[in-house]
């Protein structure tokens, strides 16, 4: 679907990515696509729905990333499908561990494209953050994937084999729904998922099948800085958890710190809030709030922010997040107390106002430092890429 309005500072490749082998990556393809790739392949049209079904138990339940492991399949049929398919994994280019447990991956695609997840392991549940873009189409001046150039969407198969090597890195094969070490997942990493509506849907709902990943949509969370076109369809089409990139309740500082503002104000954003399909008070909308010191962080606008969710009657609640810095950033976190007091107006209110603890800080991995370091770049290219960025959407 075309997303209303000119979205990519620059050509974003729709289609798949063809590999230099040849080889169809499996992963990603509904059950549809998947038969009537084997049925391009040579696999008999009688026998293709068959194979089908056991290529995705096998992918998807059993974890297999080889042909030679799926047992219900003879070994003639095997080797034909490894001429003609692989069951892809990105590559892990670096590792890395935090102090705290979180666990960040730098991967590159099969064209040599550098993406970031994060895996951030909890007492009670265990959450991976998901990119959806190489780069991202927006500049949320705080954080630091936005200094990077749009390169172009990740793939459905790209989304999904996240949570596949997550999986394999946890050693949660076969899957299982009880007992899981990765038990939520947020569409929060590099990228603005709804900027990537269909192959995020497709991916999610694969993750969803009760056959395979099994993931309920009430442990996925779908975060956008504002998309407002493009969220009706999502509560209705894909219908998980939705978070909001809110980060400032008047027009003059969210025009300055998420500039997509200026095509869809907080106004119209909180409308499109209260009508989201599916939002109660069991399933609150979160808005998530970047806390910057002498920026957003004011008695005045914590009174403000309730003020808001009260005249749209929003079942929400709202994460406050400390800053997080970055290379080259232009702001400051805002001090413990004064992040404290912000929390405490909020919940007074009724509304629930928790502080969200850093994580993975030293491995640059917390909220808004997802960023490729192979690119180093100056300030005046930065301030050069926003502006880039925002003459692009902003027409």
């Amino acid at each position: 679907m075309q997303i209303p309005g000119h979205i990519d500072p620059v050509a974003v490749p729709r289609g798949e990515i063809a590999r230099a082998d040849g080889r169809v990556d499996v992963v990603g393809l509904t059950r549809a696509e998947l038969r009537e790739a084997l049925i391009a392949a040579g696999i008999a049209e009688k026998q293709a729905k068959m194979r089908a079904q056991q290529i995705w138990h096998s992918i998807y339940n059993r974890g297999a990333t080889d042909f030679s492991a799926m047992t219900s399949i003879s070994k003639e049929t095997q080797a034909q499908l490894a001429e003609r398919f692989v069951i892809g994994r990105p590559e892990v280019v670096e590792a890395q561990v935090s102090t705290d447990g979180t666990r960040k991956w730098l991967l590159r695609s099969a064209d040599g494209q550098d993406y970031e997840m994060v895996f951030i392991p909890d007492a009670d549940r265990g959450t991976l953050c998901v990119s959806s873009q190489v780069g991202c189409t927006l500049n949320c001046r705080f954080c630091y994937t936005g200094t990077m150039k749009l390169v172009r969407n990740l793939t459905a198969g790209e989304v999904v084999a996240q949570v596949m090597l997550a999986r394999d890195a946890l050693g949660e094969w076969p899957s299982q729904p009880d007992g899981r070490l990765l038990t939520n997942i947020v569409m929060m990493g590099m990228g603005e998922p709804l900027y990537n509506f269909d192959n995020v849907k497709k991916a999610l709902g694969i993750v969803m099948d009760g056959d395979g990943l099994s993931l309920s949509k009430r442990r996925i969370t779908l975060s956008t800085s504002g998309v407002v076109p493009m969220m009706a369809r999502a509560g209705e089409e894909i219908g998980v958890n939705l978070a909001v990139s809110l980060h400032a309740v008047t027009k003059e500082v969210r025009d300055e710190i998420v500039p997509i503002n200026k095509k869809y104000g907080i106004e119209e954003l909180l409308a499109a809030c209260a009508a989201y399909p599916g939002a109660n008070n069991a399933r609150r909308i979160t808005f998530e709030y970047v806390m910057l010191k002498g920026k957003n962080d004011s008695d005045d606008d914590a009174r403000e922010l309730v003020r808001l969710i009260r005249k749209y009657r929003l079942p929400a609640k709202v994460n406050l997040i400390p800053f997080n810095p970055w290379p080259g950033a232009a702001y400051e976190c805002s001090d413990d107390d004064r992040i404290a007091r912000f929390s405490d107006i909020i919940f007074k209110a009724g509304i629930s106002a928790p502080v969200r603890t850093p994580r993975g800080r030293d491995i640059m991995a917390a909220c808004g430092q997802l960023k490729s370091a192979a690119e180093k770049i100056s300030r005046a290219e930065l301030d050069r890429r926003a502006a880039e960025k925002e003459a692009a959407w902003t027409l």
